[in-house]
């Protein structure tokens, strides 16, 4: 049940070197043309493979099946995801470098020597030498969130098509894009996938599994101001800037990213743009709990309320909408899946572990909808910074994870 490590090797080159990055600010979709470059690759790739029924829909998925090789007539029929896009944050068009047989010592990426991993500063990677890994260049990301998923999904498929002797039911393969401004499965036709069950490729450490994460809101603030001639202004003009920051600096700290961790939540805000006239702050809302999530926006009213008070000639309009939900509400009703991937880990020689996310996966709006699916690792570290890196090991573990748990649920059918 070897993986063709190579081959997945070369997969991930490929799709890492196409940006694929997504727009928060797009009403279209896919949020960017982009991402159509890497879709119509993977349309092809899993054509080329022998792959049946792939199709490219006009929302931007990529759907296709891995026909059943069990004689069982109700063996469940598993959806296999990975999404292409990339973190708006920085440029998803990456120069990768392979660093064989890693040994240990600092790697200094080389088109900004700023840019320094080592294994005293750099978690996991110690855990990694001997590995061959992967990282970018050092001025972009490396985009192995998630086109590591998308490589292992495509090295099992791969495999189960070679080898038409391991038993196996029904696969569903879907690459989709916009999993990184939380739109990722909005538009995806559940019915038209046609699954029982589903898992996300798209975690880190080596053995994870993921049945937990944030539920999440959005959260805009659009403010108002009053509108003069700065030379004739008193009394007159309601900077809209100056209100903006008023509302900034009032966000409590011991709610930010930067001072919270394990399973505390947060208020982020995450863009800001504006005028003397008219000021937009963007915002994300993060908690394990609805009760926390409710407290955040409470937050938030409040703050808002004040400002109103000592500032009535300005107009404040907030705006907050749901993005996802903690996938463990669902799931414990029904471990199954996770159960399964447990054993399918245990079975390629690793021991399983189990990570609250903080964040979310597509995982968290197909479970909502009720496709529970679980998130599985695939290697990769340092997400959304110019040191992102991936073991090209652990993707091997990762692909292997795969092939053992189509085999389970068959076995267990």
């Amino acid at each position: 049940m070897k993986i063709d490590s190579e081959d997945l090797l070369q997969r991930f080159l490929r799709y890492v070197r196409i940006e694929t990055r997504s727009d928060s600010n797009s009403e279209s979709t896919p949020s960017t043309a982009c991402q159509w470059d890497l879709l119509k690759v993977l349309a092809q790739e899993l054509r080329d493979i022998g792959a049946s029924d792939v199709e490219l829909t006009p929302e931007g998925y990529v759907l296709a099946t891995i026909p059943p090789t069990s004689a069982k007539p109700k063996v469940p029929t598993l959806a296999w995801f990975a999404h292409i896009d990339t973190a708006t944050n920085l440029p998803g068009a990456a120069k990768p470098l392979v660093h064989r047989a890693y040994d240990g010592r600092p790697i200094t990426l080389p088109d900004d020597p700023k840019q320094r991993l080592s294994v005293e500063s750099t978690p996991f990677l110690r855990e990694a030498i001997g590995h061959d890994l992967v990282t970018a260049s050092g001025t972009t990301l490396l985009g192995a969130d998630d086109k590591s998923g998308i490589a292992i999904v495509m090295a099992a498929c791969r495999h189960l098509l070679q080898h038409p002797e391991l038993p196996h039911g029904r696969l569903r393969i879907c690459f989709n894009p916009d999993e990184e401004i939380a739109r990722g499965m909005h538009d995806l036709n559940l019915a038209k996938l046609g699954a029982d069950f589903g898992y996300t490729l798209d975690g880190e450490a080596l053995g994870e599994i993921n049945f937990e994460t944030f539920s999440a809101d959005s959260a805009v603030l659009e403010i108002e101001g009053v509108s003069a001639h700065p030379g004739w202004a008193k009394g007159t003009m309601v900077n809209a800037l100056r209100l903006a920051g008023r509302f900034l600096a009032a966000l409590p700290m011991d709610r930010a990213p930067e001072t919270t961790a394990d399973r505390q939540g947060f208020i982020h805000p995450v863009e800001f743009q504006g005028s003397a006239e008219h000021a937009t702050v963007r915002m994300i809302l993060r908690d394990f709990e609805i009760q926390g999530l409710e407290r955040h926006r409470a937050e938030l009213q409040r703050i808002v309320h004040e400002l109103e008070a000592s500032e009535p000639r300005a107009c404040f309009t907030l705006t907050i909408r749901e993005q996802y939900r903690n996938m463990r509400y669902w799931l414990e009703n029904d471990m199954r899946p996770v159960d399964l991937a447990a054993e399918a880990v245990r079975r390629t020689g690793l021991t399983p572990t189990f990570q609250a996310i903080r964040g979310g996966t597509d995982g968290s709006n197909l479970t909502a909808r009720g496709l529970l699916t679980p998130n599985l690792f695939t290697g990769m570290h340092e997400v959304h910074s110019q040191r992102e890196w991936v073991s090209l090991n652990d993707m091997s573990k990762s692909a292997e994870t795969l092939l053992k748990l189509a085999q389970l649920w068959e076995e267990l059918s």
